[in-house]
């Protein structure tokens, strides 16, 4: 048995807290903020209990519903689980069935009414393509270059918005790689891989608290609301403040985690303040009577890539999600020119009689620093930082982009590595 700290309640530090536990050893969990979950959590706004962003699950993200499992939690329950919808509001798109995620898809892109019959064609000529290749390419790819020469409608309502919710980067800056490597997971793992799993719970419920109550219960001891000052060695042990540890992993943030292990590990630490960053809004609409097409539909010419039918998914009809990723020049344009263009964009694009009433905007939430942007070539710091000090996150190196099934299986990777 080892006694280890794990700094930082994000889903990477809870999964590599709970994980450490069930192998036998002594865990202290230190987070700063007075609630854990890190970057998807939930948060009081205006006297709503909101989350912090929209966030998306899908089928393959067996690691993190298995880690809600462990905590209590049931992912039957806490998520609506439907197959893979990308609709336009017009309720027109790509609508993949139950069953073996490949033969979805090719039913599904053999049926999609909003695309030509050579447009469907070169869809299954790219996918099979991929396919014989082993999902891999060249790792300086961009997305946007490995599709070129594909119809633009594909590239519009596929390629496009599944590469800015995988990545939040947009497909002109998004490693064509890591891309694929989601592909490969998703829509064409095993059956049920590309389903979508929205959340019908707030995220609190999906695993913080769950596990705030699971870890003291299994002998763990968790201290938030304190910002650790200091990382520093005593002989071969790791001292976290004032206590002592055999073992230490850094689940806070990249900027934190550099400023702690930078005594200890400069190029590690140096590496891990050079990542740059993607931000995300989400706008939180109450309209009486409004209703989707789906419970998510895609959207295009506007800021929001997505809308989410919070009635649907949820239980509260009339409130809609709209998603912003890849904002930063929404960030940089203002709240107040943003909230305008969303409206516009509501007009525009959703059938009439989609909103009954008149839509307000009730909520604005920005993550500034929402997502690593995931670039071609992009060197992700390591796992191991130095002897028994170890990182975990899901900006890590690691196959995934900035998910929450990458930010469990870093913490995962992190209990492994120091059982």
């Amino acid at each position: 048995m080892k006694r280890v700290a794990v700094i930082g309640a994000g889903w990477a530090g809870l999964a590599a807290a709970v994980r450490l536990l069930e192998r036998g050893h002594a865990v202290t969990l230190y987070e700063m903020a007075r609630h854990l979950g890190g970057r998807a959590r939930s948060v009081e706004y205006a006297g709503r209990t909101l989350d912090n962003g929209q966030h998306i699950l899908i089928g393959a993200y067996a690691r993190t519903l298995a880690l809600m499992r462990t905590v209590g939690v049931d992912p039957g329950t806490a998520l609506m689980r439907t197959p893979l919808v990308l609709a336009s509001p017009d309720g027109v798109g790509l609508r993949l069935g139950p069953g073996n995620a490949t033969a979805a898809f090719v039913r599904a892109t053999l049926a999609q009414r909003g695309w030509r019959r050579r447009d469907r064609i070169a869809m299954l000529w790219h996918a099979a393509a991929w396919a014989v290749r082993g999902f891999r390419c060249n790792p300086l790819l961009t997305v946007e270059a490995l599709c070129r020469g594909m119809p633009a409608a594909l590239r519009r309502d596929l390629i496009d918005p599944l590469c800015v919710a995988a990545l939040n980067t947009p497909s002109g800056q998004a490693s064509a790689a890591v891309f694929l490597r989601v592909l490969r997971d998703a829509l064409f793992g095993g059956p049920g891989s590309a389903d979508l799993l929205l959340p019908r719970q707030p995220l609190g419920d999906l695993l913080p608290e769950a596990a705030q109550r699971w870890l003291p219960a299994h002998g763990g001891a968790v201290r938030s609301g304190a910002r650790v000052r200091m990382l520093a060695t005593d002989g071969p042990k790791w001292r976290v403040d004032d206590d002592l540890h055999d073992a230490c992993v850094v689940a806070c943030t990249a900027a934190e985690a550099a400023r702690l292990a930078a005594p200890h590990a400069g190029a590690w630490a140096q590496q891990a303040a050079a990542l740059h960053y993607e931000p995300i809004i989400t706008a939180v609409i109450e309209c009486p009577g409004a209703r989707l097409a789906a419970p998510m539909v895609a959207l295009a010419q506007g800021p929001a890539q997505f809308a989410f039918d919070q009635g649907a998914i949820a239980g509260m009809p009339g409130r809609i999600t709209l998603v912003i990723s890849g904002a930063q020049p929404w960030v940089d344009a203002g709240r107040e020119a943003t909230e305008r263009a969303l409206q516009a964009q509501m007009t525009d694009q959703f059938p009439a009689g989609s909103w009954p009433g008149s839509p307000t905007v009730v909520a604005f939430l920005t993550e500034r620093r929402a997502t690593f942007r995931c670039t071609p070539g992009l060197r992700r710091p390591a796992l191991h930082v130095a002897p028994g000090l170890v990182a975990a996150g899901d900006y890590v190196d690691g196959p995934y982009p900035a998910t929450l099934e990458g930010a469990v299986r870093s913490g995962e990777a992190a209990a492994q590595a120091l059982s």
